[in-house]
């Protein structure tokens, strides 16, 4: 983790208690964390994800446990809605090989199970944001569901840390939301890479703490 958590135990009950706070999955989904979706068979390095969804599971129990209600955010996306310029980034970095625009954007396909999520599951009644760009909030109703809940804080996990996660954080921050990312409840395809904006997370945006400080508070409140 990039940062130590100092805070006192009773400091974190009250920043993260029931009644102000939600539980955000970041798209946790087949083909950004599971060896059978699009990422995984492109060669991507999934050996820090199985760690990362165990932690968002035992999150996600515990906030259920707690009354702490649990929000899911994921890519969701149609050949309709796929954008000219993503598609000509992704050709002047090379990364569509096969010269198909379609096929270079084609991931998580809403309907398929590349879109699926792993790791904690939505249950009934629980919130399902679809979106189309990185961050969580970007022309989704994300801050509305959070509004409608009540809630002023937010405890973050999800896939890639470096992207998604890290988009998702900036804007929380940016509409004036407490937020906790929960440094091992994220992962991402390189190391360095997690490690690195998980420490200018904490130096600008967020508090970076350990999965289970979240979960033993949330088991005290």
């Amino acid at each position: 983790m990039s940062s130590d958590f100092t805070a006192a135990e009773g400091d974190m009950r009250t920043w993260i208690a029931p009644g102000r706070t939600a539980l955000v999955v970041v798209d946790m989904q087949t083909d950004f964390a599971s060896p059978e979706g699009a990422m995984g068979r492109a060669g991507a390095d999934l050996s820090a994800v199985p760690a990362a969804l165990a932690a968002a599971q035992r999150l996600a129990d515990a906030a259920r446990a707690a009354g702490v209600p649990v929000v899911f955010v994921g890519l969701m996306t149609s050949a309709e809605d796929d954008s000219a310029a993503w598609a000509e980034r992704m050709r002047r970095q090379g990364g569509d090989q096969r010269g198909d625009p379609a096929e270079a954007l084609a991931l998580c396909r809403a309907g398929t199970l590349g879109a699926a999520f792993v790791g904690p599951i939505p249950l009934v009644g629980e919130p399902v944001v679809g979106k189309l760009r990185y961050s969580g909030f970007f022309r989704t109703d994300l801050d509305a569901h959070l509004q409608r809940l009540g809630v002023d804080t937010l405890v973050i996990a999800g896939v890639t840390t470096d992207c998604c996660v890290d988009c998702t954080v900036r804007d929380a921050f940016h509409l004036d939301y407490h937020v906790f990312v929960a440094a091992d409840a994220c992962a991402a395809y390189e190391p360095g890479l997690h490690e690195a904006t998980l420490k200018a997370l904490a130096l600008n945006f967020a508090i970076v703490v350990p999965a289970d400080a979240v979960v033993a508070a949330w088991g005290k409140a």
